[in-house]
This record gives C-alpha cells, structure tokens and sequence, in this order.
C-alpha cells in the first residue's frame, strides 16, 4: 500500500476522480458519518471533489490517498486554519476507508501521515469531531487523541436522524 499526497485533482487522472466519487458515495451508502445523508448520487460525490479541488488549489488542504494497485482504498484530509490566530492548528477531515478495506490499518496509516504532514507545515494541534461512540472515536483515542466531550443532536446521520458527535484534540510536539 503506498500513501500519496495530491496538491490538485483537476489536473489528475479522470479515473482517479471517478475513483474518489465512487469511494465517497460508498462510504456513504454503506453509513459513514462524514456529512453526507442518503440517497446520496454520484453527482453530488464529483460536486463535493471538486470543492475540495479549490481548496486544494488554495493552499487551504491537504489530500491524502492511500492506494494499492492503482485502486483508491481510503483518504484524509487536513484543513488548515488560515486565521491570523489560528495557523498552528488543523482540522482531520473525512477520514474515509474503502468497505472492502476494512480493518487493514489504513486509518491508522492516514491518520500518522496526516500528523507528519500537519507537524511539517508548523501546526501544532489537531481537531476533529466524529459520531460518539463509533469505531472511529475508538481509534481517535488509540491514536492519542483527547475527547473533549459530546454535542448532542448535532448532525445528522446518514440516514436523516439527529445523533450526538465527540470533539477531539491532539497536541503535536
């Protein structure tokens, strides 16, 4: 499995965005808690790329791709802060894992690249929200991350119900 960095998508491969539509629109479907609901079509997937296209062009986030035989198996981005008081922290963003590749510490592999890619960039702390009690707050807190609490009713889930989410930091030194 290889992690890539991509600064564009734009200028990429038309398979390699059809790949990230389809990996978003699957996770989706299949419940992921990423701010998506259901039905949610294929369109709306290359809508949502190419806003993160801008902001990739922008300077204002990070993309990571973890790849293996040139298939799309999971993401993260990281969306850094650009206020004056604000640019030593980061936000984790859509943390996502192809279904099929579950439970194959691509998560975890992301996530550490993500923190290298942050630390090098001169932020110095990490934020990030996700459903409360999901596998991913789990693994947010293997990875040495710190629950600040829960929001109730704060976003809906896949399937259009109201469901509390957890705050979380990391301090990167």
């Amino acid at each position: 499995m290889q992690i890539i960095e991509l600064t564009g998508l734009s200028s990429s491969d038309p398979l390699l965005k059809n790949s990230l539509a389809l990996l978003l629109k699957r996770c989706v479907d299949k419940g992921a808690s990423i701010g998506f609901v259901t039905p949610f079509s294929e369109l709306e997937s290359n809508h949502y790329w190419d806003s993160v296209d801008n902001e990739l062009n922008q300077g204002g986030r990070i993309l990571l791709l973890a790849t293996e035989n040139q298939q799309v198996l999971g993401t993260v981005q990281l969306s850094l802060c650009n206020k004056k008081n604000g640019q030593h922290r980061a936000e984790v963003e859509k943390l996502m894992v192809h279904p099929d590749a579950r439970g194959l510490g691509i998560a975890g592999k992301l996530m550490h690249q993500i923190e290298a890619l942050a630390k090098s960039r001169g932020r110095t702390l990490l934020i990030l929200d996700t459903l409360t009690d999901s596998l991913a707050a789990n693994l947010y807190l293997k990875l040495g991350f710190l629950r600040v609490g829960d929001i109730p009713d704060f976003a809906l889930s896949t399937e259009g119900e109201l469901e509390a989410t957890c705050v979380f930091y990391k301090q990167l030194v």
